[in-house]
């Protein structure tokens, strides 16, 4: 969300025209717009799967009702996409785009943060799991888990509703910025959500960090007190070292929504660093710098948009209902999931 007045406003529409730095290159018009199609197909293949697996999974325990939270933002991320494609390649008209201004880019950085907010919070608990993995569950605790769910939609949704509402003035030039179709109070409100969605992915980071710092450390004394003593002899003389190396690797899995975070959300939001300063302070880059920010922005939006396509690769490793569920529909035998996920009949604390 950049800061600007000028900048698109709540970040989504980036129709600019400039008679002596034009943002409408190839990149931008064909490369993007192509990536973004295949994005889009292959997100609602994947996500409808995703919805249609999650549908037959009750509630019950915190991690599944944080994914199916994932599930809903992926969802309407994925339908954002057709109208970035008509905005950026310039086959929208001026209705479309107006639309793209006060709607579509809202939804889109409004499913951003939920996933960014949800993420946080599964990090969390990939941490209690692994440092408590007694720790059981209960009906209250799931209550609570699905009402903090309702108040994280409800907050980003009165938070981002002002960007719809006071997006109305009318464009006077067929090249209109989001920005001018913003009210004065639009423009100031636009500044408060970007402060607020910083807040909100900086500390997110933060909690990330913490969180599989003390997972690596509590993975790490395990495995050595796993391979401390000597390895022990099955009847037949055989190592037991095999079932070692199986538990490392059903370890390695937590670390998916790591990397999937880091992969997503982290290079998006250093690299509107510079982008919003080059908008803001306009005076200290030249055109090419200018160019140059607002390329990278976009190229790191669009793996932030990868998020879509990302997040089944969590709920099929690291949900145990979820693959259960999916085979059972798929009539696939059982040790197929145990072949395609390295894991044996038992779960490790990874998985739920």
């Amino acid at each position: 969300m950049e800061t600007n007045t000028t900048s698109p406003p709540f970040p989504g529409s980036h129709s600019f025209n400039n008679s002596t730095c034009s943002r409408d290159n190839l990149l931008k018009t064909v490369v993007f717009p192509v990536l973004y199609s295949f994005l889009f197909l292959l997100g609602l293949v994947l996500n409808s799967v995703a919805v249609w697996v999650f549908f037959r999974i009750p509630s019950k325990s915190h991690f599944i009702i944080y994914l199916k939270n994932i599930v809903v933002a992926d969802v309407i991320m994925t339908f954002t996409f057709p109208f970035k494609v008509l905005s950026d390649s310039n086959m929208a008209s001026t209705g479309l785009r107006i639309f793209v201004c006060r709607v579509s880019s809202v939804l889109f950085y409004l499913t951003m943060y939920i996933s960014i907010l949800f993420f946080g919070l599964i990090s969390i608990d990939r941490c209690i799991k692994t440092l408590r993995p007694f720790r059981g569950t209960n009906a209250a605790r799931l209550v609570r888990r699905k009402l903090l769910s309702g108040a994280i939609w409800t907050f980003l949704l009165v938070l981002c509703l002002p960007n719809v509402i006071l997006t109305c003035k009318t464009p006077t030039s067929p090249y209109f910025k989001c920005g001018d179709l913003k009210t004065e109070a639009g423009l100031y409100w636009h500044q408060v959500v970007n402060h607020v969605c910083q807040v909100i992915f900086w500390g997110n980071l933060v909690t990330v960090i913490i969180s599989y710092t003390l997972i690596t450390k509590e993975l790490y004394r395990s495995y050595s007190r796993s391979t401390g003593g000597t390895i022990s002899r099955a009847p037949s003389g055989a190592s037991t070292r095999k079932p070692h190396r199986a538990k490392r690797k059903m370890s390695a899995n937590v670390f998916l929504v790591l990397a999937v975070f880091f992969v997503c959300f982290v290079p998006f939001h250093f690299a509107r660093v510079p982008y919003t300063m080059s908008q803001t302070q306009g005076f200290l880059f030249d055109c090419k710098l200018k160019l140059f920010f607002f390329q990278l922005k976009e190229s790191t939006l669009f793996l932030s948009s990868l998020n879509s396509v990302l997040d089944p690769l969590i709920y099929f490793f690291l949900c145990k209902s979820f693959r259960t569920t999916l085979f059972k529909a798929l009539r696939l035998a059982p040790g197929t999931c145990s072949r395609l996920t390295g894991r044996g009949s038992e779960d490790t604390v990874s998985t739920i």
